[in-house]
């Protein structure tokens, strides 16, 4: 054998060896990234939990609600409202209201470190829940106060005519944005400086007409109305409150005045309707003119939507559709709001999970999948592209057997999960990518 060929086979055998430790490296690391990866013990791929606030037993069911101000992440329900530093978990202040009072309606994140409450004298007659002049309270949802979720102090208070008869559809009492602070007041909204409680307007509604939901941005607000037996929607200047345009919700069909219709955008201005009657189920946009830009149908070839956000002129949904098997997955699908047109979708559940939660922020859609079986998974997708910026395991269960989110908020790497509908417990958990 040549000097040649006794190289070339000794390189042969190198190379033998080199592959086969290879393929035992494969299997030695492989196997267990398998096992590992969807455990939540893997770095890299793994969330854990990075502090919870106390179990707080038994839920009243009303004045419930957890959102994000800046880094303080606010807690509210019946009898108070909390801030906790969110990388610490440290308490920085409570709000009490006083005895025998529940809260019964609260603003949500307004971009203003100040929130709404509204409260009233407890009353024997339990209602029809929370963000309604029925609620509880006996003695109907009469003060509002504003607070300063930065210090948890009370900036101003004024008090309220609940509404007697029947209210708008979607019917809420208070709502801050934009720098107002906006509620209603017996038949009438009425607006009023977020910080000084200064008032501002009171808007003029069209005859017969009662208020719903409110939604308010700095370029304009836009309400709910119930007119009669019909919904109309309505929007106003947020300087002085005078209306710019008043339109029905549907001007083909008609859509009734007890349908379910909830202003998910002032700027664009975008409703969700469901009539009660299981007539429409859809997302409506409308322009600065107040005509209908765009409808997108809660049932079509993208699946049927549980779960939208609007954000950039966009909406967000979560939707179930029919597998080709025959079985319900879930997926995430954005649409443009000026046109209605689907620009991108991608799959997340797998029929035996939850997928009940959407966010947006910063340019990122974050959804947690819910499943006890197989574990939980938080997704991130770019707003712009739907392409995956992140996928991993959460190593504790987010929610009990059964259980279900109510919302899913973010800040910087931080995952904040609020618990819904377990009728007590920890309301919220603060998870951290590991």
């Amino acid at each position: 054998m040549s000097n040649a060929e006794a190289a070339a086979q000794g390189w042969r055998r190198l190379l033998a060896i080199l592959v086969g430790v290879a393929v035992v490296l494969g299997l030695v690391v492989g196997i267990p990234f398998v096992f590992l990866v969807n455990s939540g013990y893997l770095p890299g791929f793994s969330m854990t939990t990075a502090w919870e606030p106390p179990n707080e037993g038994e839920s009243a069911g009303q004045g419930d609600r957890v959102w994000l101000a800046d880094d303080t992440v606010v807690r509210s329900r019946f009898d108070s409202v909390a801030g906790f530093d969110v990388r610490s978990g440290a308490k920085r202040w409570e709000y009490v209201v006083p005895r025998r009072a529940e809260i019964c309606a609260v603003s949500d994140g307004s971009g203003d470190p100040v929130a709404l409450i509204a409260y009233g004298e407890a009353g024997r007659e339990t209602g029809t829940g929370a963000g309604t002049d029925e609620g509880r309270s006996g003695k109907g949802c009469a003060t509002v106060v504003a607070i300063d979720l930065t210090k948890g102090r009370e900036l101003w208070r004024t008090v309220r005519t609940p509404a007697t008869g029947k209210a708008g559809p979607g019917a809420g009492i208070v709502v801050a944005g934009g720098g107002l602070g906006v509620l209603h007041d017996g038949g009438r909204v009425r607006a009023f400086d977020l910080k000084t409680g200064a008032p501002r307007w009171t808007a003029a509604l069209p005859k017969g007409c009662v208020p719903g939901h409110v939604a308010v941005s700095r370029k304009q607000v836009v309400a709910v109305l119930g007119c009669g037996t019909e919904a109309k929607l309505a929007a106003f200047d947020p300087a002085d409150g005078k209306a710019r345009w008043t339109v029905p919700v549907d001007a083909r069909r008609g859509v009734a005045a007890d349908a379910n219709v909830h202003v998910m955008s002032a700027d664009p201005a975008v409703v969700s309707v469901a009539d009660q009657d299981g007539g429409m189920r859809a997302t409506l946009a409308f322009g600065s003119d107040g005509r209908l830009q765009s409808r997108i149908d809660d049932v079509g070839d993208h699946g049927s939507i549980s779960e939208a956000v609007v954000e950039g002129g966009r909406l967000f949904t979560i939707a179930s559709y029919e597998g080709g098997q025959g079985g319900s997955w879930e997926r995430v699908v954005a649409f443009d709001l000026a046109s209605g047109r689907e620009l991108w979708r991608e799959d997340v559940g797998n029929g035996t999970s939850g997928v009940d939660v959407l966010n947006v922020t910063d340019g990122r859609v974050t959804t947690v999948r819910t499943d006890w079986k197989y574990g939980d998974t938080l997704y991130v997708f770019d707003a712009a592209t739907g392409d995956e910026d992140d996928d991993r395991a959460f190593r504790d269960h987010v929610v009990g057997y059964a259980g279900k989110l109510g919302d899913v908020l973010t800040h910087q790497d931080l995952v904040v999960a609020v618990r819904g509908g377990e009728g007590g417990g920890r309301p919220f958990s603060v998870y951290e990518r590991w």
